[in-house]
């Protein structure tokens, strides 16, 4: 892949939505059914980038869904499945805290009310402030949120990577139509250990 989508000068790793709602097995998906185990496999990937990342000095930014009266409005009331999806991650709950990562001092936190990262939130005006050009695209789901933030984060002239297996989602055939979407029209799709070993390479942060 081009380096540029990865270069640790101009890189800034977003985890998308690795909240406790989505990831936990108490978290509110898990109790509405739904098979949470990828999820926390993928997030055992997303910890070594972000060791990684870290190391060299890489922006991490955790991007948060948060849901809460303010927010609404009537068509991400009526959209579908909206009442349901608007249980998860409500604000001030245990289930909208990061699953298992703890963000540190350099992080960036973002929260955010829609799929998009860039919707309603300073994230373009950090970024920039960072000198970041290129955006590595990690968390869930997929074909929703992260999806939506590359897509986005692409129509404001960044370099787009979507990780693949740092990445997943409830519906496969959806997630690999993402994966031929984003590739096909608006960056890289990569697995992680082509970004770590072309991180590997670089020199640690002193």
């Amino acid at each position: 892949m081009n380096k540029m989508y990865i270069d640790p000068q101009h890189a800034a790793l977003v985890l998308v939505d690795v909240q406790n709602d989505y990831c936990h097995e108490n978290g509110l998906k898990a109790q509405q059914g739904a098979d949470v185990s990828r999820f926390q496999n993928t997030v055992s990937v997303i910890e070594k980038l972000v060791e990684q990342a870290r190391k060299l000095d890489i922006p991490v930014v955790f991007i948060k869904n948060i849901n809460s009266e303010e927010h609404l409005s009537e068509a991400w009331i009526n959209r579908p499945g909206g009442m349901a999806r608007s249980a998860v991650t409500r604000k001030g709950t245990w289930g909208a805290e990061i699953y298992r990562l703890v963000p540190q001092a350099n992080d960036v936190v973002i929260e955010k009310s829609r799929f998009s990262a860039f919707i309603n939130t300073n994230l373009d005006e950090i970024l920039r402030e960072l000198n970041r050009t290129a955006l590595i695209f990690t968390g869930f789901a997929t074909n929703v949120c992260v999806e939506s933030s590359a897509r986005d984060g692409f129509m404001m002239d960044y370099h787009v990577t979507l990780v693949k297996d740092a990445c997943a989602g409830y519906v496969p055939e959806l997630e690999e139509a993402t994966h031929k979407n984003i590739a096909a029209h608006f960056g890289a799709v990569v697995d992680s250990s082509e970004i770590l070993q072309m991180w590997a390479q670089e020199e640690p942060v002193k």
